[in-house]
């Protein structure tokens, strides 16, 4: 009778595996164990074990202080495991604030396609280096937070019976009102487009507007120092010194001069 061996029989056929290569490839892990927990830290899951340095987004606690995180998930010590759901009651992971630094920086570009729009921004994320000094399975206690103190209540105020007045009286504010709103309007109709000059985006047009800057003739005259001070509470860096010269010529209606100007520069800059 014939039988019929698949690949993989047929390989185990023509190669036995050896006692000595199976001890040396498959070692016991289990011999010298290290306890390790995975515990929840600002946020975010790391594994950790004792004598280890983590970096974690950046704690309250100052640098040489002690800190105590009780949200443990899992606790490993050797072949023992303990799960929890979902944290272990009186599980405990102890560490020391080693000292508080920034990450490296990361590269946030934004660019709209025939639209003159560039912008570049940097971001350091604020981080905190610590170092695991215990790792306690039962018995510890839960960290006290520090409760806020009361705000005092605030004393009701006396009530002012509030005097009539006449009916004349009550119509001249309503005036007064009425006029702002009209100037508001009409600068808004007359406002240019400035979203047209490199550099510019929607939220910098809003705010050069609400600074009193409106239109190319009043973005022309303009000072790149005083464009820094309107627009500067505007996320991002930007750098206003070819604004006031794109403005002029698109006032002045040379669109293919202004065209050839932008070509040139890289999101408003020379």
């Amino acid at each position: 009778m014939v039988k019929h061996l698949s690949f993989t029989e047929l390989l185990v056929y023509l190669h036995p595996p050896s006692n000595e290569g199976l001890i040396r490839i498959k070692p016991n892990y289990y011999n010298n164990a290290i306890m390790y927990a995975i515990v929840e830290i600002a946020g975010q899951q790391f594994k950790v074990e004792k004598d280890q340095k983590v970096f974690v987004h950046r704690l309250k606690e100052d640098e040489g202080k002690k800190v105590a995180f009780d949200n443990v998930l899992l606790l490993g010590d050797g072949e023992k495991f303990t799960i929890g759901a979902p944290a272990i009651d009186g599980a405990q992971v102890g560490a020391k604030v080693l000292r508080h630094l920034k990450g490296d920086k990361v590269i946030v570009f934004k660019k709209k396609r025939r639209k003159g729009y560039k912008v570049k921004n940097g971001h350091r994320q604020a981080l905190t280096e610590i170092q695991i000094e215990k790792i306690l399975a039962s018995g510890a206690k839960k960290a006290t937070k520090a409760k806020a103190e009361p705000k005092p209540k605030a004393k009701p105020e006396p009530k002012v019976e509030a005097k009539k007045a006449a009916p004349a009286k009550k119509a001249e504010p309503k005036k007064a009102a009425a006029k702002p709103a009209t100037k508001k309007t009409t600068s808004k109709a007359k406002a240019d487009d400035l979203k047209k000059i490199e550099g510019i985006g929607p939220k910098i047009a809003s705010t050069l507007v609400d600074g009193g800057i409106a239109t190319f003739v009043d973005l022309a005259k303009a000072k790149p120092a005083e464009i820094s001070e309107i627009i500067a509470g505007v996320r991002g860096n930007h750098v206003p010194d070819t604004w006031p010269e794109q403005a002029k010529l698109a006032a002045d209606g040379k669109w293919d001069e202004l065209k050839a100007l932008q070509d040139k520069l890289d999101g408003g800059k020379k």
